[in-house]
């Protein structure tokens, strides 16, 4: 993925002058304070909101390349946990004659991977919070994006069950996939982060994991 020279925002920019590259298997951590811009940014990656200059390239492929885990999950609330999570398995497989048995294959996994296999036709709406992110979190390893825009998706899970979901999406990228999350707890950067982007004073500033702890411990 390759941004050339955006500027984000709606009626008044947020930030301005973004040029950056995302390779493979890169985990990206976008930081900064409330309403700075961050979900704007990842909004504007996935086509949602038209940057106000400059152009995204995803370089992914168009049916079920990115993967879009939004900050209210958008999950259908009436539906069980099957059915939201085989959302995720369609949007990157056809419908087609055969195609249901690696659909299933892909749902029942990430069930798994995700330790909610015992909620399957529990309806999302009974669920709990934590349990809810992990659903959103299922439909994104079924559908199996090459980008996966994450929207604080490890909020309101305990560190067991980060850690569960940390595993689980490690699997999308040891099969060559990167992940551009925003996240407001410094704990879960060091759990899962390669880069660091810090959206500062209308600029995004682009560090190495290895930088960011040099920061940090600069200004303890």
């Amino acid at each position: 993925m390759v941004l050339e020279d955006i500027s984000i925002g709606y009626n008044t920019v947020l930030a301005s002058e973004i040029s950056a590259r995302v390779h493979p298997g890169e985990v990206i951590a976008v930081l900064g304070p409330s309403g700075i811009g961050k979900t704007t940014l990842i909004r504007t990656i996935a086509g949602l909101v038209e940057p106000i200059d400059g152009d995204v390239e995803l370089n992914v492929e168009k049916r079920g390349g990115l993967g879009y885990i939004p900050q209210k999950l958008g999950l259908v609330r009436h539906a069980s946990v099957y059915h939201n999570v085989n959302l995720g398995a369609r949007a990157s497989l056809p419908v087609i004659k055969g195609g249901s048995e690696e659909r299933k294959k892909r749902v029942n996994s990430a069930l798994v991977a995700l330790n909610i296999e015992e909620k399957t036709t529990e309806p999302v709406r009974r669920l709990s919070g934590g349990q809810l992110r992990r659903v959103a979190t299922a439909r994104a390893l079924a559908q199996r994006p090459k980008l996966l825009l994450a929207d604080e998706f490890l909020s309101e899970l305990d560190h067991n069950t980060v850690d569960v979901v940390i595993d689980a999406v490690k699997e999308l990228l040891d099969a060559g996939a990167s992940i551009i999350m925003v996240e407001h707890h410094e704990e879960n950067v060091e759990l899962l982060a390669t880069r660091v982007w810090l959206i500062e004073g209308e600029k995004l500033l682009d560090y190495s994991i290895e930088e960011w702890r040099n920061r940090v411990g600069e200004e303890e």
